[in-house]
C-alpha cells in the first residue's frame, strides 16, 4: 500500500503566530464566558482571528481537529482501538462509512494487513461492541478490537 496518511507542510507554512497558537493551546483552553478571546488575547488575537487561524491549521493540515478530548471511561463509558482490512480500491469509501459513525475518535491509514486503525469512545462500555458491529454490517468487513489493557500517561506534546 502506497496511500500517504500525511502530508510534510511546505516551508513557510507556518509563521510564529501559527507556532505560537500549536504550542500554546496544546496545554489547555480557558472555560469561559468568552473562550477564543482569551485563549487569543496572550497571543495578540482576538477571538475572531483566533477561529480564523484554526481554521486556517485545519485546512492546511498542520491539526486534524480542534476540541476537547473527553475521558470516556472516566464518565463511565469505554474507548477501544480497532482495525479492519479495506481493499485499497474500497478504502476512501469504507474511511467514509466508518468516519461517519460520531463514536469514531480518530481514524488512520497503515501499511499493514490491517491497514485501517480507529479509537472507539462510547457512553457505555457496551457500546464499543455495538458500534463495531454496526461498522461489520455497513462495510461487510471484521472489526479487529484491541481493549486497552491498561493507561499510561505520558503528557505527549509537539512543539511547532
Amino acid at each position: 500500500m502506497t496511500r500517504p496518511t500525511r502530508q510534510t507542510l511546505p516551508e513557510g507554512a507556518l509563521d510564529a503566530t501559527d507556532r505560537a497558537i500549536l504550542n500554546t493551546l496544546q496545554e489547555g483552553f480557558p472555560l469561559t464566558p468568552r473562550p477564543f478571546d482569551d485563549a487569543g488575547a496572550p497571543l495578540g488575537l482576538n477571538g475572531a482571528q483566533l477561529i480564523e487561524r484554526l481554521s486556517r491549521l485545519r485546512e492546511i493540515g498542520a491539526i486534524t481537529r480542534f476540541g476537547p478530548f473527553f475521558d470516556a471511561a472516566a464518565m463511565g463509558g469505554d474507548f477501544c482501538l480497532c482495525a479492519l482490512t479495506a481493499p485499497e480500491a474500497d478504502f476512501d469509501r469504507i474511511a467514509a462509512l466508518v468516519n461517519a459513525h460520531p463514536e469514531v475518535a480518530h481514524n488512520y491509514a497503515r501499511d499493514h494487513e490491517l491497514n485501517m486503525w480507529f479509537v472507539l469512545a462510547t457512553p457505555t462500555p457496551e457500546g464499543i461492541a455495538e458500534t463495531a458491529a454496526r461498522i461489520e454490517a455497513e462495510t461487510g468487513l471484521t472489526v479487529w478490537q484491541f481493549p486497552k489493557l491498561q493507561e499510561f500517561f505520558i503528557g505527549f506534546r509537539v512543539q511547532a
